[in-house]
């Protein structure tokens, strides 16, 4: 018995000794069971308007693939990314959902279920032109948008700052617009006759203020969005500020939250939005949106050609002056 223990003893140490020259216990074990790490999803994103790429953790190889809406897949490139090549597949910035199922060399299987947008590359140059901060039922926020050439507004996303949980408020759909439209985004959906419009009848909608000969587009949902302490921001699909407008109700020389900070910090480090003394945003270099009313709204001067991405370029508009849909009121509140 005694030299059953001892046995025993030197056996366990073999095991221990062999643990310790493996980082952790548990990769020991694992390595001595023949058992190996599984891969993991990273992220999926469209590379063209015909390819879209799959990341993981390790070289895998797709045993199966389905798209929905369908796509027609032309081929599938195995490894660490895994490249899908289609063709005959939605429009540009279409929302699609991806199923598949990847191998690594080991066996270990994975299944990832996926969302992501088709590749747009027909962005049309567009500006924020007009934005409603104060809410009086049945006048809701808004955010107005005017393009300054054809295209496809799909992916086009849209950041507000102060709504800290959920800063990205809205994703366009794949929608085609002509050059010189104007685009409401109304910001809360409160009305049954409200609907999308994203084909070419612009007088679908009902709504307040909805109107027959711009494109009318609504958030889901009643809560408040926009304030007027805030940053409004619109991302392409890479990431790049598209346009950007710094609001604040005040002058005060910092901002009293981190994440105005946050925001504010990368919109000057993009070169989005401009600074008096070319260090850093402040709410001092934002539009100043005291004043502002549920027809009062905070407008851009449409006839200035260039955009300064300053405050230079907004003004208050007077009483009963907002326009979403149409061309900017002039009239500027008191003068």
């Amino acid at each position: 018995m005694k030299y059953v223990c001892f046995f025993l003893l030197g056996i366990c140490s073999i095991l221990l000794s062999v643990c310790s020259c493996v980082s952790g216990g548990m990769d020991a074990a694992r390595l001595m069971l023949g058992v190996s790490e599984p891969p993991v999803f990273l992220s999926a994103r469209a590379v063209s308007e015909t390819e879209v790429e799959f990341r993981f953790s390790k070289p895998v190889t797709v045993t199966a693939l389905h798209f929905s809406p369908q796509i027609r897949t032309e081929a599938v490139e195995g490894g660490s990314t895994v490249r899908v090549s289609f063709s005959g597949g939605p429009g540009p910035g279409e929302r699609v959902t991806a199923d598949l199922l990847a191998e690594d060399e080991q066996g270990n299987t994975i299944n990832v279920l996926v969302p992501f947008r088709t590749r747009n590359e027909r962005l049309p140059p567009l500006r924020i032109t007009e934005l409603r901060t104060d809410y009086s039922r049945p006048r809701a926020e808004f955010i107005e948008l005017r393009t300054f050439g054809a295209g496809n507004l799909g992916a086009l996303r849209v950041f507000i700052v102060s709504n800290t949980r959920n800063p990205l408020v809205y994703e366009f759909p794949s929608v085609e617009v002509r050059a010189g439209e104007y685009i409401t985004l109304h910001l809360r959906q409160m009305e049954d006759s409200s609907r999308d419009e994203l084909g070419t009848n612009l007088a679908e909608s009902g709504g307040t203020d909805s109107s027959p000969t711009a494109r009318d587009l609504w958030v889901p949902g009643t809560g408040k969005l926009l304030r007027r302490t805030d940053i409004v921001y619109l991302l392409d699909q890479d990431g790049r500020v598209v346009d950007a407008v710094v609001l604040s109700e005040t002058a005060d020389p910092a901002w009293g939250r981190d994440h105005f900070a946050d925001a504010a910090e990368f919109l000057f480090g993009e070169g989005a939005w401009r600074s008096a003394d070319g260090t850093g945003i402040r709410p001092t270099d934002a539009v100043r949106t005291a004043g502002t009313t549920a027809t009062r709204t905070i407008n851009r001067d449409e006839t200035l050609a260039e955009n300064s991405r300053s405050a230079a370029d907004w003004y208050i508009t007077v009483t009963s002056g907002a326009t979403p849909g149409r061309p900017n009121n002039p009239r500027r509140h008191g003068n």
